[in-house]
């Protein structure tokens, strides 16, 4: 595995949900904040502007996509100055996994792609808790092209549902979440970007050693041998990874074992021994006083109160 899958494999929690709206004009529609959930909306058709809750106000056109890491709200309009109507739907919590909606009157046409991921704020990656309040990516021809095919397949997937579509679109959902973070994560550094997650994996060092923690956490890593991965000495690495990651790499080890053990403990039924194997731990005795110490709670008790089985 690498970095990103795995940080979308441990935080995203539930269904995604999206929804394929048709506004006429005039039209203002206010989203509101969502903690514990992230959304994106992609301008399929028509111009329409943005409205966040501080800042300027963003114009919009065909292809942009804007993306909100951390739930937060804002407003969608045909024009800056139209006022804002209460929002009619949630995607994170409406039940239909996709929908179609018609809002407006009988003005210029603009169609939206709206989407929402329930994420778990108690299993949250730094890396997403590096990202800014929104992430506007424009539509610029030769740019991004998996993530302008997937906004394309996406779209005419929940505009004209057939069969296998709910399993097209939440393949659809995730891979689009994948494209936008990777987007975001492989333009030029920016002054957003200057320090950080974002610069930790376009360091050549820091991210070979992170995608090895990744592949392999059960690996009996050290510091020697991270600092080999990385093409740097002991004391240059520790260094360079401590500033850019935010923790020593040992401590950053420890807390992805961990993290991987608790997202298996909640998805299935392995016995404990297995899951302390599987993220390097050579006890059962040792891995369940380092759970405790991470979570404050056994991994068996964990797991009958949060994870699918209720088994130990």
């Amino acid at each position: 595995m690498d970095v990103l899958s795995d940080v979308i494999g441990l935080m995203r929690s539930g269904q995604p949900r999206s929804a394929r709206v048709a506004w006429r004009g005039p039209w203002g529609q206010r989203f509101p904040s969502v903690p514990g959930s992230a959304g994106f909306q992609v301008i399929l058709q028509g111009p329409c502007w943005l409205i966040p809750p501080t800042g300027d106000r963003i114009a919009l056109s065909v292809g942009d996509v804007v993306f909100f890491p951390h739930g937060h709200g804002y407003g969608l309009a045909d024009s800056p100055s139209t006022p804002l109507a209460e929002p009619a739907c949630d995607p994170t919590e409406d039940a239909e996994l996709f929908v179609s909606d018609f809002v407006g009157h009988d003005g210029p046409l603009t169609v939206t792609l709206c989407g929402g991921y329930r994420l778990d704020p108690r299993h949250a990656h730094p890396l997403l808790l590096d990202l800014p309040e929104l992430i506007h990516l424009p539509a610029q021809i030769g740019r991004h092209p998996e993530l302008r095919a997937a906004v394309d397949l996406l779209g005419n997937e929940v505009g004209n549902a057939r069969l296998g579509a709910d399993t097209v679109v939440l393949a659809l959902l995730d891979m689009l979440l994948l494209y936008i973070l990777r987007a975001w994560f492989e333009e030029p550094p920016a002054p957003a970007k200057a320090s950080g997650w974002a610069t930790a994996l376009a360091d050549p060092a820091v991210s070979a050693a992170l995608h090895a923690i990744h592949r392999d956490p059960a690996h009996p890593w050290t510091v020697q041998s991270l600092a080999a991965r990385a093409g740097l000495s002991r004391a240059a690495f520790s260094r360079r990874f401590a500033t850019l990651v935010g923790r020593p790499p040992l401590t950053y080890v420890t807390w992805w074992r961990l993290s991987r053990a608790a997202r298996l403990l909640r998805a299935g039924d392995a016995p404990l021994s297995e899951v302390a194997t599987g993220v390097g731990y050579t006890s059962e005795f040792a891995f369940a006083n380092a759970f405790k110490r991470e979570y404050g709670i056994a991994p068996g008790r964990y797991r009958r109160h949060h994870g699918v089985s209720h088994s130990s």
